[in-house]
Order: structure tokens, then sequence, then C-alpha cells
């Protein structure tokens, strides 16, 4: 299955570098955009390159990002400017699009169809083709602009996942915490995990 993973700059990069652990393990291609701001932002909260805000590397973010979360696995890493991938077009057969994070401007061009970048259109492809897309945005409080822009895009076809990790799991770690979120999204994309137990079965959970 070929799954295109966005991450913006919305605080939560390791959500996405969660995502992208499940995804390649479970044989997923996954094709991975990451916009400047979601580099700066790996680089703040995972590689501790530098304070935000601040310029960082990107290929040296994503290099390192990749050698954490990717396990050896082949992931297509593609440029938030390149509309010749792939990704950019409904008859590539890719089947699903994962935003996480999600940027309240992310979710807003998206909701508006007005895109500028590869993970826009990753996204508009999606819900044109009435295929899987999943957006996980991660802001407290909303505003009202921001909930009406996840109305337009519900109506659009795409599930907005919000970053709220449930409890009735018996988190112990952080990470479990972020599973719970990945998990979910990775239902709704359609893609088998055994991250979190299941409601009504027991077990711990799975790192």
């Amino acid at each position: 299955m070929r799954i295109f993973l966005g991450v913006t700059g919305a605080s939560g990069a390791a959500y996405a570098g969660r995502a992208l652990r499940a995804l390649t393990r479970a044989g997923c291609r996954v094709g991975l955009c990451a916009s400047d701001a979601g580099c700066q932002v790996i680089g703040h909260e995972i590689l501790e390159l530098a304070e935000l805000p601040g310029p960082v590397r990107r290929d040296e973010v994503l290099a390192r990002f990749l050698d954490l979360y990717a396990d050896g696995a082949d992931v297509d890493v593609l440029d938030p400017g390149d509309f010749s991938s792939r990704y950019a077009s409904g008859s590539s057969g890719a089947r699903a699009a994962l935003v996480a994070p999600c940027s309240m401007a992310t979710l807003a061009v998206i909701a508006h169809g007005t895109g500028t970048n590869l993970i826009h259109r990753a996204a508009e492809v999606m819900l044109k083709e009435r295929r899987r897309l999943v957006l996980v945005p991660r802001e407290t409080p909303l505003s009202l602009v921001q909930i009406e822009n996840m109305a337009a895009v519900t109506r659009a076809g795409g599930i907005v996942l919000p970053a709220m990790p449930g409890l009735y799991t018996r988190p112990r770690t952080v990470e479990d915490m972020i599973d719970f979120v990945v998990a979910r999204a990775l239902d709704h994309l359609g893609v088998a995990n055994d991250l979190v137990p299941r409601w009504g079965q027991t077990g711990e959970v799975v790192a």
C-alpha cells in the first residue's frame, strides 16, 4: 500500500515519527514530505538541534529522522516544491494520505483548496479521488475559524483526527500516548496495526 505522510510545523513531530515507523513495519511504501517548518520542529523537538526559531539543515534533519524511525525501510523522501511527484496526481494510484502533525495553516489551505506545496496537493488529490485523507491537528484551544475549517474538510470526505490520546489503555509512557493517536490514524487509513490493545482486549500496550 502506497501512503503519503506529510509533516508540517505544528508541535508534535513525534506523531510523524511513530506513524512512519508503524507504516513501514506494516509493509507500506511511504512517501515522506516535510515542510520547512516541519523540519524545523523535528529538529527542535526530536533531534534537539536548535531552539525555535532557527534555521536547520533539511537534509541533515530528514536523514536523522529516518535513522530513528524508518528501521532501514526504503522511504521516498519528497521535496514539498516537487509537483512532478506521483503524489500530485490522482492517476498515480496512491491510496491514502496522512498529515501528522497538521498545522492549522495547512488545515485551512486544504479546507479551501488553495494549496501551494506538495503536502497540500497530495491532500487535495485524496479528496478529489474520494480516497482516504487523515489530518492530525495538534492545537488548543480552537477558534471558530479552525473549527469551521475542520468541518469543511470533514464535509469534503477527509478525517480530522485531533491528537487526543485516550487513557483507558493505561499508558505508561509518552510514547504509549502517542501510539494511541497513531493507531487510530492507521485504522482510518486501512492499515492493520497492534500499537494499542483494542477495547475489550487485555494486554499491554505494544511498543
